[in-house]
C-alpha cells in the first residue's frame, strides 16, 4: 500500500511539472514576435500609405477627392486630335483647290494646242489660240509668284483665282486684320496687274 502511495504522488508532481512547463512555454510565444512577422506587418502598413496616396493613375487631393490623371489625358488628347483633324482637313482644301485651278489651267492649254495643231481652222483663229496660250502661261507664272510673296510675309497658305479683271483670293487664317488685308491687296494688285477694287480677300 505505500508502495502504490508513493507512486502515486510521484505520477501526480510529474503531471503538475508538465503543466508548469506548457504554461510558460506558451507565455513566452506570445511575448516574443517572429521578426519576420514585423516585416511583413511594416510592409503593410507601407503598401496602405502608397494605397492612399495614389490609386493606379488617380491621385488623391486634399478631402478626399480623386482626380484622375487618365481621364484629364484622355480630354487633352481629344482635343488635340480634333485640332489636327482640322488642320488637315484645311490643308486638303487648299492643295486640292491648287490641283483643281491648275487642272483647269492645263485643260484650256491643250484645247488651245489642239487648234494650234488643226489644218481645218484659220491662221486668224490660230493666232487667238496662241494669244490665249501666252496669256494662261503669264496669268499662272504671277498667280505663282504672288502666292509665294504673300507666303513670305508670315500667311501659312493662299490660293488665287484670276477671272478677267477680277481676282479672288483665300488665305490659311483664323482672322485677316485689316493691315493683313491691305498687305495682300498690294502684292496681288502688283503682280497680277490688277485694280485693288477687283480684289476679294477671304480666309479660311
Amino acid at each position: 500500500m505505500k508502495v502504490l502511495k508513493r507512486n502515486q504522488v510521484i505520477l501526480f508532481l510529474l503531471a503538475v511539472m508538465l503543466v508548469t512547463a506548457g504554461y510558460f512555454s506558451a507565455t513566452s510565444q506570445m511575448n516574443v514576435m517572429p521578426t519576420s512577422s514585423v516585416g511583413k506587418a511594416s510592409a503593410s502598413t507601407s503598401n496602405v500609405s502608397n494605397t492612399t496616396e495614389t490609386l493606379g493613375d488617380a491621385t488623391l487631393v486634399s478631402g478626399g477627392a480623386v482626380v484622375d490623371n487618365d481621364s484629364e489625358n484622355i480630354v487633352e488628347n481629344t482635343e488635340n486630335t480634333v485640332e489636327t483633324a482640322q488642320q488637315k482637313e484645311i490643308s486638303t482644301y487648299f492643295s486640292e483647290t491648287k490641283l483643281q485651278r491648275d487642272t483647269m489651267y492645263s485643260q484650256t492649254l491643250d484645247s488651245y494646242q489642239k487648234m494650234l495643231d488643226s489644218t481645218t481652222i484659220s491662221s486668224e483663229q490660230k493666232a487667238i489660240a496662241q494669244q490665249e496660250i501666252t496669256r494662261i502661261n503669264d496669268e499662272k507664272k504671277a498667280i505663282m509668284i504672288a502666292e509665294n510673296l504673300i507666303k513670305t510675309k508670315g500667311f501659312q497658305d493662299i490660293v488665287v483665282f484670276q477671272n478677267g479683271d477680277s481676282v479672288n483670293a483665300i488665305v490659311r487664317a483664323d482672322k485677316l486684320s485689316q493691315e493683313e488685308i491691305a498687305q495682300v491687296q498690294n502684292i496681288l494688285a502688283r503682280e497680277l496687274n490688277a485694280d485693288i477694287s477687283n480684289i476679294h480677300i477671304s480666309n479660311k
